[in-house]
Formats: C-alpha cells, sequence, structure tokens
C-alpha cells in the first residue's frame, strides 16, 4: 500500500478491502457495506472497511462462546506462552506497523514507533499475569481457610479510537486474553489497517480461533455489541460525549462497563521552572501528535512572572514543520477535524486572544488534514477555547496571580485526565499534585503517561472517566476477571480417640466470637 500511495499509483486494485475477523476467518460484512479509509496527509483513499450490523456481530458471539471453553481452561501460564511469541512478533514486525500506524493514522515516525512500543509494553505486563493472578490464601479461623481465585467474565468487547492504532487496542486486549477472556475488538472505522495486521500476528503466536475477533463498523456495531447479553463487559476509549453513552447503556442492563472520555489538560509553570526544559516539554505535550491524545497539554497557567518562558515556547512551536518524519507535526486525522480546530481558533480571537503562533495556515493545504501549531494569549477562563477539549495543535495561555488561582481554575474543569507543575521545588511540586483534580499528575513532565505497572484512567466522577477501574496493568486485570472466594472446613480425620479429639480441641478457639461455622 506504502509504495503504490508514495508511487502515485494507487488504484482500485491495490487499495484493500478490511473484513470483519471472525472464527478465525476474514469476512465480508453481511450489510455488503464498506466505507473508505483515507490517508490524512493526503487525502487519498488508502483501503475500505465493513460496515457490519448486528447479524455480523451475532456471528463473532457465536464463535467466540465456541472458543470461549477450551481457551479459558487453559492455565494463565499457558495463555501467556502466546503473549510472549506475540510480544516477539511485535518486535519483528515494527517497521511494518510503523508504516501502517504513519499511512492511516498520519503520525510521524518516532511518534508511531512509540504507539507500537508502548502498546508491547502492555503486552510484555500481561506475560507476567501468571505471577500476578494468584490470589490470596488464609487460615481465618482455627480449621477454616479461605482463599480467592480470579475467574475471567467470558466473551468480553473492546472499543478503540483512532488517535493510537495499536497502542490503545493493547491496553486491553493482552490483559483480557491472559486473563481467560474472548475479546471482540471494534476498531476506529478511521484506522482499521493496523490491527487487521495485528490480528495475523496474533494468529501466528498461536491464538486459537474465535478467541480474538474483529467486527468493523460504526454505531450500530458499537450498539449491537454493547446490547448483547453474552458480552459481559465493555470497554471504551474517546469522546467524553459518547463514552458517557456508552456507560449509561452498560449501567442499564447491569453490565461492566469502563468508558474512558476526552481531556482538558492543564500544565502549570511557575517562575521557578527551567524555562528551556520546560519550553521542550510544553511543545512536545501540545504539538505531539498533532495534540490528538488525551494527555496532550491544552491549558498553559503562567504563575507570576516567568521570565522569557512563554517566548520560549512560541519560538519552538514557529520552528516546527509540517511532515512525518521525526520531530516534525503530522497531520490531523481528517477535514472534520481539521475545520473544527480552525473554527474554534477563530471564535478564541473573536473573543479577543491574541495569537502568538497560528498553524491556521496549515489548512489551506490541498492535500492532507493539516492544522499547525497555534499559541493563543487568552484573556479569561471564559474563552472558547478554555472549556472544550480541541483534540489538535493548540495551546491556550493565561497569566494568573497565584498559586491559588491557577489550583481553581484547573479544578473547574469538567475533565480529570491530566494535570502538570513545572517547578525546581519538590515543596512546591507537592503541593500541586496534593491538589491538582486529576487521575494522572506531572512534575514536569508534560505527558505525564503512568507506565507498567502502573494503571492508566482519569478521575472518578469527571467528563474524563465512566464505569469501573483503570485500563492497563493491574487496573485491566481487575476489570476483565471476577474473585471467586472459598471457604474450606474439613471433618475430623478418621484416627484415634485421642487424635480426633486433638483436631477437634485444636478448631474450636472461645475468643474467636465471628466464627460462626457450623454454630446456630
Amino acid at each position: 500500500i506504502n509504495a503504490n500511495l508514495k508511487e502515485g499509483a494507487a488504484t482500485a486494485a491495490s487499495v484493500p478491502s478490511l473484513d470483519n475477523l471472525i472464527g478465525g476467518a476474514y469476512v465480508p460484512p453481511t450489510t455488503g457495506e464498506y466505507m473508505p479509509v483515507l490517508a490524512p496527509a493526503t487525502g487519498e483513499v488508502i483501503g475500505n472497511v465493513a460496515v457490519s450490523g448486528a447479524e455480523d456481530v451475532e456471528a463473532a458471539v457465536l464463535a467466540a462462546r465456541a472458543a470461549l471453553p477450551g481457551w479459558r481452561s487453559l492455565t494463565c501460564k499457558s495463555r501467556a506462552a502466546v503473549m510472549f511469541k506475540f510480544q516477539q512478533l511485535m518486535v519483528t514486525h515494527m517497521d511494518e506497523l510503523v508504516d501502517l500506524i504513519m499511512l492511516e493514522g498520519g503520525k510521524n515516525r518516532q511518534e508511531a514507533v512509540g504507539d507500537v512500543a508502548k502498546g508491547n509494553e502492555t503486552v510484555e505486563w500481561a506475560c507476567s499475569m501468571p505471577q500476578l493472578m494468584p490470589g490470596q490464601l488464609l487460615a481465618v479461623s482455627r480449621g477454616i481457610t479461605c482463599h480467592d481465585t480470579r475467574d475471567p467474565l467470558g466473551i468480553v468487547t473492546c472499543i478503540v479510537p483512532f488517535n493510537f492504532p495499536a497502542m490503545v487496542p493493547m491496553w486491553t486486549c493482552p490483559i483480557a486474553l491472559t486473563a481467560g477472556n474472548c475479546v471482540i475488538l471494534k476498531p476506529s472505522e478511521k484506522v482499521p489497517l493496523t490491527m487487521n495486521r495485528i490480528s495475523q500476528l496474533l494468529k501466528e503466536a498461536g491464538l486459537p480461533d474465535g478467541v480474538f475477533q474483529i467486527v468493523n463498523g460504526s454505531v450500530p456495531t458499537v450498539n449491537a455489541l454493547v446490547d448483547h447479553p453474552d458480552v459481559k463487559a465493555v470497554t471504551f476509549v474517546g469522546s467524553s460525549k459518547v463514552a458517557e453513552i456508552v456507560a449509561k447503556r452498560c449501567r442499564a442492563i447491569n453490565k461492566r462497563v469502563l468508558a474512558l472520555g476526552g481531556a482538558k489538560n492543564h500544565l502549570v509553570a511557575l517562575p521557578d521552572c527551567d524555562a528551556e526544559m520546560c519550553a521542550r516539554d510544553i511543545v512536545a505535550s501540545f504539538a505531539g501528535c498533532a495534540g490528538q491524545r488525551c494527555m496532550a497539554a491544552s491549558v498553559l497557567l503562567l504563575v507570576g512572572d516567568t521570565g522569557d518562558l512563554l517566548d520560549r515556547v512560541c519560538a519552538k512551536a514557529a520552528a516546527l514543520v509540517a511532515g512525518q518524519q521525526n520531530g516534525q507535526v503530522g497531520p490531523v486525522i481528517d477535514n472534520a477535524s481539521r475545520d473544527r480546530i480552525v473554527s474554534l481558533i477563530g471564535a478564541s480571537v473573536a473573543a479577543g486572544a491574541n495569537v502568538l503562533v497560528d498553524g491556521r495556515e496549515w489548512a489551506s493545504r490541498e492535500e492532507g488534514s493539516w492544522v499547525g501549531p497555534t499559541v493563543l494569549m487568552v484573556n479569561s477562563v471564559d474563552d472558547p477555547t478554555m472549556k472544550v477539549e480541541l483534540f489538535g495543535p493548540v495551546i491556550s495561555v493565561l497569566r494568573v496571580e497565584s498559586w491559588e488561582e491557577a489550583i481553581a481554575i484547573e479544578n473547574a474543569s469538567e475533565f480529570g485526565n491530566a494535570a502538570c507543575v513545572y517547578t525546581s521545588n519538590g515543596a512546591h511540586a507537592e503541593w500541586f499534585t496534593s491538589r491538582f483534580e486529576a487521575g494522572m499528575l506531572g512534575v514536569n513532565v508534560g505527558v505525564p503517561v503512568p507506565r507498567e505497572p502502573f494503571s492508566f484512567g482519569g478521575m472518578y466522577g469527571t467528563a474524563s472517566k465512566f464505569g469501573d477501574m483503570d485500563i492497563t496493568g493491574s487496573g485491566a486485570m481487575e476489570f476483565f476477571t471476577t474473585r471467586k472466594k472459598v471457604t474450606t472446613k474439613w471433618g475430623m480425620p478418621n484416627s484415634s480417640a485421642p487424635v480426633a479429639a486433638s483436631c477437634a480441641a485444636a478448631q474450636e478457639d472461645a475468643s474467636d466470637k465471628a466464627n460462626f461455622a457450623g454454630k446456630m
């Protein structure tokens, strides 16, 4: 695909059709419908992805139901052995996956490498689950023990966004699979190529047919997966509006759900920060991945006199160029995203913002969907860009007088995904990290993604997180399993009277008033 596009020779024959993976075979949708997949950098059609209906979901569930008994009956160690092979295949095919991500997602090469590598880091964590899954065992009363086990939920579905074609599916799928579940993935219809290839690597690693499946599509596909009674749990990553809808839909039928929504991440720069280090980190945070990540910086609060920090930020942002090589800023995902971002910049200007770096010129390119890094000096917390998630390479800058004012602004956001403070003083950092209202915090780190073994997730009660637990690491292991608790008591041994009497005495403890086993 890449070779054809680079040579300008893409034809209908060279554009692949992305079918569903059901029961180990790639099959067309029962609807007979497909939608085009566009390359963000050029706007060219690079594929046609299946638009599935409820019948396709039903077929996938039936295949998963048939595969589940055999898969869950394996030991966790045996399932992890498949993940070991898969992890190595991800490494072996890194360059191929990177090319696909650049093609369909628009990332620059370094970002695409990170997409695959970070996803594979979660696969590595899943390989360690035989050491992490064992439950607890304790003698809770004389002669009585309790132990717990983690059992798989059954059939689960993972609904993922476009912005990280490999990493976000890998947040959930390897852990769910190693726990003994069967997974039905619904990739973003905008970036189906990467996971289509990764599904082939899973099969090559030895995953049985029907254990991992892909059903492509859009809203009707999601609804069918969420509503299906045999799907026991749902994870979703996307916008807050849809995350809340998915969470409520699952809750209404008592289904386990974790739905991660959007973000409005605040950076707070104090006068004692290292200006050069911070400027470099701030620009990477808001302009990296074209701003299309829920961990991207969106608001920069300058507390007091921060010297030439803002000048440094603007200089570095203005020096960035469009492209997909390391250090360049790639396109946003499509024209609709581009137009929305440009419109919000315009609304901010109309509200009185001063454009320090203007990336709107990039939007006039004839090919692809581009928006350049943009720095806005806003004059109020009521500026249009201070409230909503832009999901583009734009940062709104506001000067504040005090720490308390900065915290009040951050706390007032409906989102609660991430926040960061830039400082050279540990006490200052602790003051802010103990007061930020967000789930993932940084100190001099503008993209504070918690790496394994720490779990990823925003704060409960905000527009960034709906449902249960976190989406990676131990949080995901908890989400994709159910704990069974077993309390055991054995009778007296058939032995001599003195031995039996001794055992009976050992099981009686008059001081243990909570032991009601066998008592009335």
